[in-house]
């Protein structure tokens, strides 16, 4: 390992799966000396972690960039500073960034971070630029390894990436490349890793992770591959890991395996996120999701059969190209029948190169805008609704950090909700029985049940 000390900031958009990229983006820049730093200021390495998921992705981008220009100019003196763009708008804008932003040193997409150590090498030995962006996605994952620098309890490990489903306002496909799934026996020795390090909660993270299709372990070989089912079971079974999550699923990989996996297996957590972007079939057809509102709503069905508890998170989009007022009536209807515990919503925005954008009949952003907030406020009706039907309910939480407030600290309950509580420090990277004594949209309050009173 190196001796000599460098910064490294990393400003991370978008995506859990981007958190997941920063995080291993430390783990391979470790080894060369670099340590996190919280501001770019003085430090030797910038990276600017992107998504390009949202309109106008790209100019955020390309601000941040000039903002960080006399940064990187107050330190030519000092060693100088070297600034990379990873991430999706990496991958898509690559040899455009490195044209308009000469302060730019490297780019780098996101199958090919692990790269970032020879990149940044050859940059500072050809004192020149360096641009990859290949999908390359086995061979990052060969490469990676599992010693991964971890804090706290929870952590997220990417069993799946990319992207065959081609919705027509999503630009994943063309980011991340097509749908690819990590071996079991790989993804079993990462969270082994994490799991010696005192992780106790694990999400896996997929563009689509339920269409998760792994190579089956050694000595079963002749399974072929493995479905999520399949892969949480397994999980489950390593000592330490206590809850597993997953995200984000698509209704058209739903199988009925998965869904027994709910209720057969404990250790995880009873809250699905399952998009659905919008309640009409016509909107639906447009969005090329591949499946009804029927459809949905009978998964939806069949997750709260196998697992009573189940609490249901989505995803709306609202003024999609030639949304009629009858096509957002059927949305709201579906929220309705769903009742969702937490859901994200959006207006429809144009992502370049999609088939959405191209599209007539486009929705006028006032419309979008009322059509939106009619939206917000049924999702956080039934929000704040869920919430509040958990008061007096015992439920076990897994304490992840101090609170804000001294004596109290913060966990998340199986539904993910935050809850804060009066308790011990002691109590961190455990899970301890809360009784909910409040409720607010965001958050739970309690306090810690003893034996005696779980018992009771």
């Amino acid at each position: 390992m190196s001796s000599t000390r460098k910064r490294l900031y990393i400003k991370t958009y978008g995506c859990q799966m981007n958190v997941y990229d920063s995080e291993r983006m430390k783990d391979v820049l470790h080894p060369l000396g670099y340590e996190p730093s919280e501001a770019p200021d003085g430090a030797d390495l910038v990276i600017l972690n992107t998504c390009h998921i949202r309109e106008k992705a790209a100019e955020k981008v390309y601000s941040e960039l000039g903002r960080l220009r006399p940064l990187k100019e107050a330190k030519a003196d000092e060693g100088g500073m070297t600034i990379a763009v990873a991430g999706c708008v990496a991958q898509a804008e690559g040899a455009e960034i490195m044209k308009r932003a000469p302060v730019v040193d490297l780019v780098v997409g996101p199958q090919t971070y692990h790269k970032l150590p020879e990149l940044i090498a050859k940059t500072h030995r050809e004192r020149g630029e360096a641009l990859d962006t290949e999908f390359e996605v086995e061979d990052k994952f060969d490469q990676l390894g599992n010693d991964r620098q971890v804090e706290g309890y929870t952590a997220f490990v990417t069993v799946q990436e990319g992207c065959d489903k081609f919705c027509t306002f999503c630009v994943v496909p063309y980011t991340r490349g097509a749908e690819w799934s990590r071996p079991v026996d790989q993804i079993v020795a990462e969270v082994r890793a994490l799991a010696a390090k005192g992780i106790r909660e694990v999400t896996l993270l997929g563009q689509n992770v339920n269409a998760y299709h792994g190579a089956a372990p050694a000595g079963r070989e002749d399974e072929g591959t493995w479905g999520l089912g399949q892969l949480v079971r397994h999980l489950a079974l390593i000592g330490g890991i206590e809850r597993i999550r997953f995200t984000t699923s698509h209704p058209r990989d739903m199988d009925d395996d998965l869904i027994q996996a709910f209720a057969d297996t404990p250790k995880l957590m009873p809250y699905f996120h399952l998009p659905v972007q919008a309640g009409s079939d016509k909107i639906l057809k447009a969005m090329n999701r591949q499946h009804t509102a029927e459809e949905y709503l009978a998964i939806i069905e069949k997750l709260r059969a196998a697992r009573p508890d189940i609490a249901i998170s989505g995803d709306m989009i609202v003024g999609f190209p030639g949304e009629t007022d009858k096509d957002f009536e059927a949305t709201m209807e579906l929220v309705r029948q769903v009742n969702y515990a937490s859901c994200f919503s959006f207006k429809y925005s144009k992502r370049p190169g999609t088939p959405g954008a191209a599209m007539f009949n486009q929705i006028d952003e006032a419309v979008k805008g009322e059509r939106l907030q009619a939206l917000q406020a049924l999702l956080n009706e039934q929000q704040i609704a869920f919430n509040e039907s958990q008061i007096g309910k015992q439920l076990p939480v897994l304490f992840e950090k101090p609170g804000r407030m001294a004596g109290q600290l913060h966990g998340r309950s199986p539904y993910l909700q935050a809850v804060h509580v009066e308790a011990p420090e002691s109590l961190l990277g455990e899970i301890a029985m809360v009784e909910i004594e409040g409720a607010s949209r965001n958050a739970l309050t309690g306090r810690l049940v003893t034996s005696e009173q779980s018992a009771a």
